[in-house]
């Protein structure tokens, strides 16, 4: 019978679990709840703590005896308070008689004498600060399961993605893999990244809305090979009517499988250029180009909307460089609303001459 359960429950085991189901536990449990695969979860961090902390205290076969006997209390803080001298039935100071482990009690706890009147105080040996153990951070537990190859239950390397660096491992305990240095502080496992491609789509798909099929190559991890591939991927991109530029079309998990995670690409659409048209907003733009003879003296053109519509617009002149005709509804589609349209604007562009010669410049001169 076990004083409580509280860290086998963090676990979902039971108390009879062997240290290989510990093991398989806490890899399970680590990995959903790791904060780097949960950042819209505000509660995965306190999980993660939690599963990190009871393998910490249920890995160590000491540990866990202590805490099977006496409960997690005991453990944080360094034993029970010391005992009452008067107290003759207590064996020691510790329940059921602990007297009787001579030289110290399991898990590093001082020793004692096995006189009820010693008026000790008893300590985890094991990085506890003032008043008992003190557990070692989130990460470094993490960090340290998974290097040493039980991540991988059985083969060496790092299940899922997360790839084993000896290099890093070498730079984080102060010398080479396996040294026993004094271990520096584990550099932050890096965020999960979002990997961006540029999106350039027709004006014509945009206004009808279409779906665009992409190949992407992306590298992933196989746990039970501790290999590495590339493997290629058809996405279909939806490209919705009237979606403007900077939209982006997400697909979470799909990109290079990394340390942390899986890589989100984002698509970034991108208006390609258009030999008739220039998209302002929910507004297309056309120009007509005219001589300075036609600016001044009148013009007529047929110009054509994204739909393939003809437009009349022309001037009796003179026609000023700023001259503008608008055509409400004939633009592209909005894009929360495709039902409507923004407006069609016709500009011109004056094409004046290079050079003029004497004559026509005093014919100018005496017109103008």
């Amino acid at each position: 019978m076990v004083a409580e359960t509280k860290l086998y429950d963090a676990l979902s085991i039971s108390p009879s679990a062997t240290p290989d189901e510990i093991k398989k536990a806490y890899r399970k449990a680590a990995l959903k709840h790791h904060p780097d695969k949960n950042k819209d979860n505000p509660n995965a961090a306190e999980r993660f703590k939690e599963v990190s902390q009871a393998y910490e205290i249920l890995s160590d076969p000491e540990k866990r005896k202590t805490y099977d006997s006496y409960g997690l209390d005991f453990i944080l803080r360094g034993g029970p308070p010391p005992p009452d001298p008067n107290d003759a039935g207590m064996g020691g100071g510790f329940p059921g008689g602990a007297g009787g482990y001579p030289g110290g009690f399991p898990g590093g706890f001082g020793g004692m004498p096995s006189g009820g009147g010693g008026g000790h105080s008893f300590h985890f040996s094991t990085g506890g600060g003032p008043g008992g153990f003190s557990f070692s951070s989130p990460d470094d537990i993490f960090s340290t399961f998974f290097r040493s190859g039980a991540g991988g239950m059985g083969g060496g390397g790092m299940p899922g993605g997360f790839e084993d660096d000896g290099d890093l491992y070498a730079q984080l305990n102060g010398g080479r893999p396996g040294s026993s240095a004094r271990r520096r502080p584990r550099a932050k496992t890096p965020e999960v990244t979002v990997v961006e491609k540029q999106l350039p789509v027709s004006l014509e798909d945009i206004f009808a809305g279409t779906t665009k099929r992409l190949k992407i190559g992306r590298k992933t991890y196989d746990a039970a090979t501790n290999k590495a591939s590339t493997q290629e991927k058809i996405l279909e991109v939806p490209i919705k009517r009237g979606l403007k530029a900077g939209s982006k079309i997400k697909f979470p998990n799909m990109g290079d499988q990394i340390e942390g995670g899986t890589q989100d690409i984002h698509f970034v659409v991108q208006d390609k250029p258009h030999p008739t048209f220039r998209r302002d907003g929910d507004d297309l733009r056309a120009d007509v180009e005219l001589s300075l003879k036609e600016a001044l003296t009148g013009w007529s053109r047929t110009v054509a909307t994204i739909d393939g519509k003809n437009l009349s617009v022309g001037g009796s002149g003179p026609t000023s460089p700023t001259w503008t005709e608008n055509f409400p509804g004939q633009g592209m589609p909005k894009s929360k609303k495709p039902e409507q349209r923004g407006d069609f604007v016709v500009g011109v562009k004056i094409k004046f001459p290079a050079s003029l010669t004497a004559e026509q410049k005093s014919k100018l001169k005496e017109i103008l």
